[in-house]
């Protein structure tokens, strides 16, 4: 079940909650009678005292430094992660409302509510919980990702989808809103990892769209001495026979000549290839709104020599 109390940054920007509380010193003063989180824009940060400013209708809010964000091993947060905040939404609770020059100070803090968060819904998590996700931003090696006030943790690039990819960006976007599994948690260190591709269906229910004597819209992942892999969905690849002049990103047309489930393989030809090209779409094979929870995933059919499976609870099963 997800707490909406606690979800990533920016899904509280324009609600009605948000908007009232955050609209007039009345509102905020009982966001802070009743210990609430909220959301503002980060609009200027004082470099000189790592200090935030967030607009808030008729009052100042003021983020300071050691208030700017919750460290889970009690490392000090480094200037650069302060002022990327800029121009983001951030969250934060009230710690004080102080008349100031003109219009009241609200003095706010990020840390306070990001550490209620760690406690009150992170460290309750489990392998196999299916959180939302915003990604905050990417490189090589994954993308990171909020799982809750601005708690990042890492979504490894393997763990994206069964379809290998060579950079996150082939897949996700940073600011977009996804679904994604717990995969393990350190609850001494409070680091979490995630992972997504038991989201996207197995290879039968993938392989259910498709049939032989169909040519279809692929895109290049890889090139080998033995052949061209293209994935036809994020969770679905096949192999094509060697064909020039062809590169890894093309989109390209392929004619589908066998599938076999026992080996798991999809015999594909390249009809044409072209270098425009767009991330594949995304489809949940889990209802994500009923299923919130998930202890083991097979990838693999049944019969298939090769098995490709997660398992969230140490005690579970196929079925």
């Amino acid at each position: 079940m997800t707490d909406k109390r606690y979800c990533p940054e920016g899904m509280r920007m324009g609600s009605a909650e948000n908007t009232w509380h955050t609209a007039s010193r009345t509102g905020l003063q009982r966001a802070m009678e009743q210990e609430r989180i909220l959301e503002g824009i980060a609009r200027m940060c004082d470099c000189a005292t790592m200090t935030l400013r967030v607009d808030l209708g008729d009052c100042t809010g003021i983020i300071e430094r050691d208030e700017a964000a919750y460290n889970h091993d009690g490392s000090e947060t480094k200037d650069i992660a302060i002022i990327t905040r800029v121009g983001k939404p951030i969250c934060f609770k009230i710690l004080r409302i102080e008349e100031g020059e003109g219009r009241p100070v609200a003095y706010l803090s990020r840390r306070a509510a990001q550490e209620e968060c760690m406690r009150e819904w992170v460290m309750h998590r489990a392998p196999g919980d299916i959180l939302p996700a915003k990604i905050t931003h990417l490189e090589p090696f994954g993308a990171f990702v909020d799982i809750g006030c601005g708690i990042v943790s890492l979504l490894t690039v393997d763990c994206i989808s069964v379809s290998r990819i060579s950079h996150p960006s082939e897949r996700l976007t940073p600011g977009e809103s996804i679904m994604a599994i717990v995969k393990s948690i350190d609850y001494e260190t409070g680091r979490v990892y995630m992972t997504h591709r038991e989201l996207l269906g197995t290879w039968e229910e993938n392989v259910s769209r498709f049939a032989p004597t169909q040519t279809v819209s692929g895109i290049v992942r890889s090139i080998e001495p033995y052949g061209i892999f293209v994935e036809l969905a994020p969770n679905l690849a096949g192999l094509a026979e060697l064909r020039e002049g062809v590169s890894v990103g093309d989109r390209c047309a392929v004619y589908i000549k066998s599938i076999l489930p026992e080996r798991m393989k999809i015999k594909l030809v390249i009809i044409d290839a072209h270098a425009e090209s767009h991330p594949q779409k995304m489809n949940y094979f889990v209802d994500t709104a009923a299923v919130r929870h998930m202890g083991y995933w097979r990838y693999s059919p049944e019969g298939c020599t090769k098995l490709v499976e997660t398992r969230f609870d140490p005690a579970s099963g196929e079925g």
